[in-house]
């Protein structure tokens, strides 16, 4: 009896190992399942057959509105700066556009005024040939338009993608029973995030530009002096100044030849007491 609960007891043991192997190697498995899972997820270099799929659907969305980025670079001389200051603003206030910065200065034979406008692109061409009326040439005239429209539906595809991608790292996280099947997933949810983001602000900045378009308009009025109109009492001031700093200058220039100066003054002497000498 003795040697047969000894055998039952082995064979317990030898049972009860072979199932904890079992539950310990189904654990793996699904881990290892899960793990594959997110691996495939995870192949979204934009190379897989999902975001391509996306890539398309949104080229045939969007095959037939181009996105179009236009600029514009005007110079001109005028007559009067103030009006035609005031014809632009009335012309940005007409086209519901925006002044971005407004700057004038001196040059050194003009005044000059910049202005930096962004206008709805649909009425572009529209102010730039209210604002070119009256100007008879210009120094400078550049319009310039960039399709954009391949970099847009990309980043928009990929943006659909990583979306459709978090949402299903969303659906094996509900399903996640295990600690570490919930950290990894989660660490993997934050980097889509990230990349939703960086690329929504992509999105949002290159829509912008399309949208509004850019319009630098420098014009400028020559004078007919370099320096700003003085009366005569400022003038005679000037002209004492100027005098007083020219003797100024003048004295300073002899303490730095002194030396000479003073050997000059000696030698003058020695030679006239040398004549005075054989004179006598």
């Amino acid at each position: 009896m003795k040697a047969m609960k000894k055998i039952f007891v082995v064979l317990g043991s030898v049972l009860l190992l072979f199932a904890c192997n079992q539950k310990s190697e189904s654990g793996r498995n699904e881990d290892k399942v899960v793990m594959a899972k997110m691996s495939i997820l995870s192949n979204d270099d934009y190379g897989g057959e999902f975001v391509s799929d996306e890539k398309n659907k949104a080229s045939d969305s969007y095959s037939t509105e181009q996105k179009i980025i236009k600029n514009g670079n005007l110079r001109f001389q005028t007559s009067d700066l103030d009006k035609t200051a005031a014809q632009i603003y009335e012309s940005v206030k007409k086209h519901k556009a925006q002044i971005q910065s407004d700057s004038q200065g001196k040059g050194y034979n003009s005044f000059y005024r910049n202005i930096t406008i962004r206008v709805p692109s649909q009425d572009f061409e529209s102010l730039v040939a209210e604002i070119s009326q009256g100007v008879y040439y210009f120094d400078t005239k550049e319009i310039s338009s960039e399709d954009v429209t391949e970099q847009y539906i990309d980043i928009e595809a990929r943006l659909k993608a990583k979306k459709e991608l978090e949402n299903r790292y969303l659906e094996i996280l509900q399903k996640a029973q295990k600690v570490s099947e919930i950290l990894e997933i989660e660490r993997e949810l934050s980097k889509i995030r990230e990349e939703i983001e960086s690329r929504q602000g992509q999105l949002n900045y290159l829509q912008s530009k399309v949208s509004m378009s850019t319009l630098h308009i420098s014009f400028y009025k020559e004078t007919a002096n370099t320096g700003v109109t003085a009366s005569y009492g400022s003038k005679m001031w000037n002209a004492l100044k100027g005098g007083f700093n020219g003797m100024s200058s003048f004295f300073l220039g002899l303490l730095y030849i002194w030396p000479f100066i003073a050997i000059s003054v000696i030698a003058f002497y020695i030679i006239r007491k040398k004549i005075r000498k054989r004179k006598k």
